[in-house]
């Protein structure tokens, strides 16, 4: 992994922690602008403080660079998210044609991308970004399982 891309996920992990201080289940992504390696949008899991359940990360991230970018594709961009996308989030991803998708810790039982429905093999999905997974997964994990633990 390279340094930008180690750099995009620990902003991507500054996000998710974020939402855990305010109970949201600590989640980040962030879409960085491929040609210039910007990042041009950030956002975390709003479920709770919107009342809206597809408040997730990926969502909001996705709806902030299409309205910067003015256009409803992100062919040159790429997408850091701190947990396997949902099959929502990995739709949603397709269809806004993201270049790149990375992502830090699985998720068993609610992934969409390496588990669950693996919504890129779908013979209905229209684009398959470029996934890499496990990337700081670690640190990830550890803050999803604090956040769940200290809700038991």
């Amino acid at each position: 992994m390279s340094l930008l891309e180690n750099m995009h996920m620990t902003r991507a992990l500054e996000v998710a922690c974020e939402a855990g201080t305010r109970g949201e289940v600590p989640v980040g992504a962030v879409i960085v602008h491929g040609p210039s390696d910007q990042v041009i949008a950030a956002a975390s899991n709003m479920v709770l403080e919107l009342n809206d359940p597809t408040a997730h990360a990926e969502i909001l991230a996705i709806r902030e660079a299409c309205s910067i970018q003015n256009n409803e594709r992100l062919v040159d961009c790429d997408i850091y998210v701190t947990l396997e996308p949902c099959p929502m989030c990995a739709q949603a991803i397709s269809f806004a044609r993201i270049r790149r998708l990375y992502f830090a810790a699985e998720d068993k039982k609610g992934g969409g991308v390496e588990n669950g429905a693996i919504v890129f093999n779908a013979k209905s999905c229209h684009h398959k970004p470029e996934v890499y997974g496990d990337i700081m997964a670690g640190p990830s994990t550890i803050l999803l399982k604090n956040f769940f633990k200290e809700r038991r």
